[in-house]
């Protein structure tokens, strides 16, 4: 038996943007906070979405890598200014932070006590205000996945997962990633790629997510490149976008040993890694890791991507000028150690299909250098 849901309204199309102040009344939302970051309000681009709706509570500072202290500032702001919704604009860390804080509009704190490796998913309960996402890059897949990854103030890297707290419309407009730098573009890419890739290998038994990866994994490899190099290509950014709502789409599923590691690696705070560049650089050794427990899969894989997936994803990295390791972004033998451990704590260690021990993970750091 096998319970499969999927999972909640999307809006999507060029220039759906400005139909924001419809859906806002659709559901009930007439004091929203909206949680951004610095770099969103700076591009002008959070004003332009913003200005139908006059003047509204904005909070700005959401850092890349999510923190429990952001959540808990953004949602002192949502309770001072007596918000009723949260509208998230931007990449995963603002929709994640902003997910956080719907949670905490009806859920007592700490934040922790709702981490699915602390059992927290059957603590959280339908009763949060409404959200809409609009995502501004094409990776994450926030907008539509039911977690959100949280820097707690322990210091671990941790996923809060449930249904309940997938967005109520998820606003999904290629035109807002039309401007998004090519380092970006790229790095954001490879993030709903590793998506489609580890979803579709993740051992559980769930055809249409497996569908909906594959689907995904072409949409996003045939217009990656072109995107990257040409950022106002209108075909290659909607099938980015469309790349990276199938990614999430399907990670209902499950992830693996990627995320495990990239989670814990972006807990290190004196270097803030950006998750869609671990991914990337993680992905081979991690698919010839994989390779032996996937059986025909790796054949599937094969002929999707015309090569062997290992080779095909290492070779894209190049081209697409990502880092070449770990060494460059500033890790060192001497991380390893705590990485791998949190990694195997990690809720996406559960799902990789082919158990990894301590040593796996720490082999799979090395070979990533």
């Amino acid at each position: 038996m096998s319970t499969i849901t999927y999972l909640t309204r999307i809006e999507f199309g060029e220039g759906e943007v400005r139909r924001l102040p419809e859906f806002l009344e659709s559901l009930g939302i007439r004091r929203p906070l909206v949680a951004t970051d610095a770099g969103m309000v700076a591009s002008g681009l959070v004003g332009r979405v913003l200005e139908p709706l006059g003047q509204v509570t904005v909070f700005d500072t959401t850092p890349s890598n999510p923190t429990e202290d952001a959540v808990l500032a953004a949602h002192a702001l949502y309770r001072s200014a007596d918000c009723d919704g949260v509208v998230a604009i931007g990449g995963g860390s603002s929709i994640d932070l902003a997910k956080a804080v719907r949670l905490l509009s009806s859920h007592p704190g700490p934040l922790e006590q709702y981490a699915a490796v602390n059992g927290g998913v059957k603590r959280i309960q339908n009763s949060m205000c409404p959200m809409i996402a609009i995502p501004t890059t094409a990776g994450t897949g926030s907008e539509v996945g039911r977690g959100a990854i949280i820097n707690m103030a322990s210091g671990r890297k941790l996923g809060i997962l449930s249904p309940f707290i997938l967005p109520s419309i998820a606003l999904c407009d290629p035109e807002l990633t039309y401007g998004l730098p090519s380092r970006l573009t790229a790095a954001t890419g490879m993030d709903a790629i590793s998506h489609c890739l580890e979803t579709f290998m993740a051992p559980a038994f769930n055809p249409p997510a497996e569908a909906i990866a594959l689907h995904g994994l072409a949409a996003g490899l045939g217009a990656i490149e072109t995107a990257t190099a040409n950022g106002a290509d209108r075909q290659a950014r909607r099938d980015m976008m469309v790349a990276a709502l199938e990614g999430a789409m399907a990670f209902q599923k499950g992830l693996g040993a990627v995320h495990a590691l990239t989670h814990a690696l972006g807990a290190i705070h004196a270097l803030n890694l950006h998750h869609g560049t671990l991914n990337a650089l993680l992905m081979p050794a991690v698919l010839r890791f994989n390779q032996a427990a996937i059986g025909d899969k790796w054949s599937v894989l094969t002929r999707i991507m015309g090569g062997e997936p290992d080779a095909v994803i290492a070779a894209l990295n190049q081209r697409l000028g990502l880092p070449d390791g770990l060494a460059t972004l500033g890790v060192t033998e001497a991380m390893m150690a705590e990485v791998a451990d949190a990694a195997l704590l990690d809720h996406c260690h559960a799902t990789n299909p082919r158990t990894a021990s301590r040593g796996d993970y720490l082999g799979l750091l090395r070979s990533s250098l």
